[in-house]
């Protein structure tokens, strides 16, 4: 930035300051009956935009007040955390870098899709405190108004209540893992292995290491940018391209589920055993079929419906794929020829007598920052119905071991620390 355009964004933000001071703002209070806790920290957070590649939603709640979320120069915009449950919350902190809001609405949802405005205020620079009175899942700062020519940026969002720990349990058989995107190879150390540059663009999330020679023990001794960070599994997808430049999701969680089979069957579902590789979906398929697993939508437009191929997306709102890994194990093998035949899909509610041991549903959930007419879109792999994912199987044991027995037997539903 040249220096007469830095001293008119100081001289814009010390206007825009001055006229805030005596700004009052009001919200709900309610005193808490426990000292609050920062419940937002490392949750799954996703966001309408980004400047750019080193301003990622996730950088706002990482607690590093050193890195900041940075949307694209337009309004409006938002960044939502999901808490993973519903949370009685007391109080948002934001820490808003130069570029900051100049008028904004906080809001809560139970689902990630009907949001009601809780409190409406206008933005300071530097650290802003919220008392508010909610109980949610979810939380949005859903900006209307920028205070400078530039985006809107936070440095920390930060969202504090009371946890319960006495309040009855969720019966959905869960636990997840946040892991944004990482870095970008044509290698598929499960498909190809030892060829570097064999294969189309994926794009990697979780273990920082992946590449065509990954093994096992080398996924072991790296390291993960997944939430928690005991998760060293690496996930990987073909890369999505909008006008052929590459977009990356700002939102990126992968569920293990239990669902899909009766109780009976999630009562014996085992961990998956360290080093298993999976390959869901068809990266060769020349049609949408009965076989296409993966599915597209729009986050926040749900009368679009959703898709074995892209969908156009209203301006606004978000591209999301799901994406169901199979859930029944043959017992034997951590790969086989086609990287598929070794898993198996449920049938009526079980495991087939070929693949008689379940673990659990790994869940894909990808959330991309564009919308619009599907024709510019693309994947490594070609059209939407082709996206496949991988997964390489890196969790501790231990660790993989205690969330299936104390979320998935049970049914009960645990955030990404693996707890209820």
């Amino acid at each position: 930035m040249i220096p007469t355009i830095r001293r008119c964004r100081r001289l814009v933000t010390a206007l825009a300051v001055t006229a805030l001071t005596a700004s009052a703002l009001t919200f709900v209070t309610s005193p808490a009956s426990a000292a609050p806790v920062l419940l937002s920290q490392g949750k799954p957070v996703s966001a309408s935009s980004t400047e750019n590649g080193g301003t990622p939603a996730t950088a706002a709640v990482d607690g590093n007040a050193g890195t900041r979320w940075s949307s694209a120069a337009a309004d409006p915009q938002w960044i939502r955390v999901d808490l993973g449950s519903s949370t009685a919350i007391t109080q948002v902190t934001l820490n808003w870098e130069t570029a900051y809001a100049r008028s904004f609405q906080l809001q809560t949802s139970a689902d990630g899709n009907a949001w009601t405005t809780i409190a409406t205020a206008s933005g300071v620079l530097g650290v802003q405190n919220l008392t508010v009175s909610a109980t949610t899942r979810h939380v949005r700062v859903y900006t209307t108004a920028r205070a400078t020519q530039y985006g809107v940026s936070l440095w920390e969002f930060q969202v504090f209540g009371v946890r319960n720990t006495s309040g009855p349990i969720v019966r959905v058989a869960e636990f997840l893992a946040d892991c944004p995107y990482s870095h970008r190879l044509p290698d598929d150390p499960i498909v190809a292995p030892n060829l570097p540059g064999a294969s189309h663009m994926h794009s990697f999330f979780g273990n920082r290491t992946t590449n065509a020679r990954s093994t096992v023990e080398s996924l072991l001794a790296g390291t993960s940018n997944c939430n928690p960070g005991t998760d060293l599994s690496s996930y990987w997808v073909p890369t999505l391209y909008a006008d052929n430049q590459p977009v990356e999701p700002t939102g990126t969680t992968f569920y293990y589920l239990g669902e899909g089979v009766r109780d009976d069957v999630i009562a014996r579902i085992q961990p998956f055993p360290l080093g298993l590789r999976i390959v869901a979906g068809n990266a060769k398929a020349t049609q949408p079929d009965a076989s296409t697993i993966s599915r597209w939508s729009c986050l926040h437009a749900g009368h679009v419906g959703a898709s074995k191929d892209f969908v156009n997306c209203p301006s606004g709102t978000m591209l999301e794929s799901y994406l169901d890994f199979p859930q029944c194990w043959n017992g034997r093998d951590l790969d086989s020829a086609d990287h598929k035949s070794h898993m198996a899909y449920p049938v009526n509610a079980d495991c087939p007598s070929t693949h008689p041991v379940p673990v659990p549903k790994l869940r894909q959930v990808l959330r991309y920052p564009v919308n619009g007419d599907p024709a510019r879109l693309r994947l490594a792999s070609g059209p939407g119905f082709t996206m496949h994912g991988d997964f390489f199987n890196a969790w501790p044991v231990d660790e993989l071991a205690r969330r299936v027995r104390d979320c998935i037997n049970p049914i009960i539903k645990c955030g990404a620390d693996g707890r209820p």
